[in-house]
């Protein structure tokens, strides 16, 4: 008998009817039918029907197999009989009668069911993730990121990008998250990091003239784990030169077009483009949702003529219109306590009825009031209204949550893919906890040259020339045009509190680059792991890799993080502080 696989067990139909085929994979059901023995057999495809009376050359071998049991079968495909047909597989229309089997493995019973897989704790279905693996919605997402690259690659060829391969062993620049390090058995004391991103290598690819450049790289970093991030995760990573952004961000969304179209037959609408100053004002976050209604209402010039001080004298007033729902008053404390808990100081409804208008805050507003604010919202009957205020920014993005997931709770979540643009970020950050500036994006990003002279008086006012692409309120890729004048990068440095001595210390091998002729370029790093997550219709990157960490950053199947031993340690000259 071969060994040689014919055919998969979806590809079989009624065009391999009187053919003789070999399949093999995995025993998924074996049933005894008074003597008739129907083995299901699966492999990465799906499954085929294999049947077997009394007398037949195979009987003996299948009335002995069992659930997750490897086996080969030779055998002649015909029709099933009518009423058998299965419509839910590929392969239903037809089965296999075995001339031949082979039982290649046997199996234990595994440590949980295939087929109950979801309500089976994680860590375990990590610990046996060749197991899990087997389950069909796993495989699938594992052939979507196989189709998805081969998209990808074949898109970035097309278009003349070279892809070419950075290393895995930098210089550690803790300028973002945590590095993980790696010790010098070479150099005692040194330590190599593994990279957070090409960024600087592919700057360094423009400056040797490498114009086009892409990779699927390999990124790293120490930061707490949660459903759209691992220790370890894959870019797409981008850079050109002699671009400027408009040019960056066509390319890229054909590059978007290209994929869901090949992959998932989906044709995308135009993207919207915003900033970041519009994002949050319209939607009170930099990764809005477009698929939950209705954007947000600034309200603040039509408070200040009403009579009541917590709206008049509020620096913001923010509205949030849900059209056509009239909540009950359990949901309305809800809400109240809701934003109370996001660090509101409170929260006003205003129910519009046909009969008129039922106000949490009617002992404060007089009619005139309500209705000069429910103009101001555009407001109808049948519609609720709610206000917050306040003094700080922060209004906006608690209005942003709160729009979420009252549209989340009531399932007034849109259908469909919602990609958009935000630009023109803040080039830089107030972090409290090292209490100084620090950058948004990365020290390298270019700021909106119209906002220069404003980097020293007021640095927060600052622009850069960054974009992100968001869908269904997830970031997928981040990017910016890059400065690759050494006066600019100085003068980023010395606001970001980094003396001429660090830069040159963190940075010099990049500086002394771009005196040697730096082309103007940009470019873009997309988390692949959050984009095929949404492709796939999951809630975990986990899903779309194979091997993936807990939400620890453990590796149960491999026992990791593990302790080495003492020579090894002594090898970095390194030992332990117990």
């Amino acid at each position: 008998m071969t060994m040689a696989r014919t055919h998969y067990a979806a590809e079989l139909n009624a065009s391999h009817l009187g053919k003789t085929v070999f399949v093999a994979g995995w025993v998924d059901h074996r049933r005894d039918h008074g003597g008739l023995i129907f083995v299901d057999v699966r492999d990465r495809t799906g499954l085929v029907q294999i049947v077997a009376e009394p007398g037949n050359p195979g009987f003996l071998e299948l009335d002995r197999v069992r659930s997750e049991y490897v086996v080969g079968i030779e055998g002649v495909v015909r029709k099933r009989p009518q009423g058998m047909v299965n419509p839910d597989l590929a392969s239903g229309d037809v089965e296999v009668v075995p001339v031949a089997v082979t039982v290649y493995s046997t199996s234990k019973t595994p440590p949980f069911n295939l087929s109950e897989a979801e309500t089976v704790d994680e860590s375990l279905r990590l610990k046996y993730r060749y197991i899990d693996l087997r389950r069909p919605e796993l495989t699938r997402n594992l052939i979507l990121r196989n189709q998805s690259l081969m998209a990808i690659r074949q898109f970035f060829h097309r278009n003349g990008f070279l892809d070419i391969e950075t290393p895995s062993l930098a210089r550690s620049t803790p300028e973002g998250a945590r590095d993980f390090l790696v010790p010098s058995r070479t150099r005692p004391g040194a330590f190599y990091a593994l990279p957070q991103s090409p960024q600087i290598f592919k700057q360094l690819l423009m400056v040797g003239g490498l114009d086009r450049y892409y990779q699927i790289a390999k990124a790293f970093r120490d930061e707490d784990l949660r459903a759209d991030r691992q220790f370890e995760f894959t870019q797409i990573d981008v850079e050109m030169s002699f671009v400027d952004r408009e040019t960056i961000l066509s390319l890229m969304e054909d590059m978007l077009r290209d994929l869901f179209l090949n992959v998932l037959q989906v044709e995308l609408a135009p993207f919207v483009r915003m900033t970041w100053h519009e994002a949050m004002m319209q939607y009170g976050s930099d990764k809005p949702d477009l698929r939950a209604g209705r954007p947000l209402i600034t309200l603040t010039q039509a408070a200040k003529g009403v009579s009541w001080p917590v709206l008049s004298q509020a620096r913001h007033v923010v509205g949030v219109l849900l059209n056509d729902y009239k909540p009950s008053r359990k949901e309305l404390d809800q809400w109240v306590a809701m934003a109370r808990d996001d660090g509101a100081e409170g929260l006003v409804w205003l129910m519009h009825e046909d009969t008129g208008v039922r106000c949490s805050a009617s002992k404060w507003l007089v009619p005139q009031d309500i209705q000069v604010i429910l103009d101001a919202a555009d407001s109808k009957p049948g519609d609720t209204l709610l206000i917050l205020s306040g003094e700080d920014f922060a209004v906006y993005e608690i209005a942003g949550r709160l729009r979420l997931s009252l549209a989340k709770q009531q399932g007034r979540i849109e259908s469909g893919w919602r990609f958009l643009w935000v630009t023109e970020f803040p080039l830089f950050e107030w972090s409290k906890e090292e209490n100084r500036l620090a950058s948004a994006h990365h020290p390298f990003t270019m700021p909106v040259l119209a906002d220069l002279d404003r980097l020293d008086s007021d640095p927060l006012s600052v622009r850069s020339q960054a974009y992100d692409v968001v869908l269904n309120g997830t970031e997928l890729a981040s990017g910016s045009l890059r400065i690759y004048q050494p006066d600019i990068q100085q003068r980023i440095f010395s606001a970001l509190g980094m003396s001429a001595k660090e830069a040159q210390n963190k940075f010099g091998f990049l500086l002394e680059a771009f005196q040697y002729g730096a082309p103007p370029h940009g470019g873009i790093a997309f988390g692949l792991d959050r984009l095929l997550m949404l492709m796939a219709g999951t809630e975990s990157i986990r899903d779309v890799i194979a091997f993936p960490k807990t939400a620890r950053g453990n590796d149960p199947l491999m026992d990791a993080p593990s302790e080495v031993s003492e020579h090894q340690l002594a090898e970095v000259h390194l030992s332990l502080r117990r």
